[in-house]
């Protein structure tokens, strides 16, 4: 709130003391400059609450909205961060898809992709274990299993059973030569040019 707009509120008499150079222009001057930080904030406030223009400190709390903090784990002051603050705002900004499909292969085959960055996840229901979930992980996010594991946990149905394995990488393509692949004389082996036999000398 600017000065000019404290000072009209207050009563005639004060405006009047309220002169250059007075006690009460000092005070209202600081009081212009405590409000300034805080109408700052209000003036952006949806910024707050946009995953991809809140502070990077803001976005873990806006997974809870979006009830995706299981991602996070346990809250420790010492722990370094579950996931890049990118991937917490991947969550928040699909949180409501997300809970569309709660309890669906295809919504927790989203959420591990947002989460992880990686696609390849492949869920399997053994026919031989009704209401049971096999997790397969691609290798390259083996080092999120942990991550991957509440995911799961989370995600599946209540009454399903799940585990999670890493998928075996995929067997090396052995190298064959190509076939087919054209043959490019030297310079030197060409023959000379010459008047063509389908056109006339």
């Amino acid at each position: 709130m600017r000065r000019a707009a404290i000072e009209r509120l207050l009563p005639a008499a004060y405006q009047r003391a309220a002169g250059p150079g007075s006690v009460l222009a000092a005070l209202l001057d600081v009081m212009e400059a405590l409000h300034a930080p805080d109408e700052a904030l209000l003036a952006e406030v949806d910024a707050l609450f946009a995953p991809y223009r809140t502070p990077d400190g803001f976005a873990g709390y806006l997974t809870r909205w979006v009830a995706m903090d299981h991602v996070l784990g346990p809250p420790r002051p010492d722990a370094p961060p579950a996931l890049p603050v990118g991937r917490l705002r991947d969550l928040v900004a699909h949180g409501a898809l997300l809970a569309r499909w709660r309890g669906t292969p295809y919504g927790m085959r989203t959420a591990l992709e947002l989460a992880t960055g990686v696609t390849g996840f492949v869920l399997d229901e053994p026919v031989d274990r009704p209401f049971h979930l096999v997790v397969r992980v691609p290798p390259e996010a083996a080092g999120l299993l942990t991550v991957v594991t509440r995911i799961v946990e989370a995600e599946k149905p209540a009454a399903v059973t799940a585990e999670v394995v890493l998928a075996d990488p995929p067997p090396p393509v052995p190298y064959e030569p190509a076939i087919g692949r054209a043959h490019v004389p030297t310079p030197g082996s060409l023959p000379s040019p010459g008047p063509s036999s389908e056109e006339p000398s």
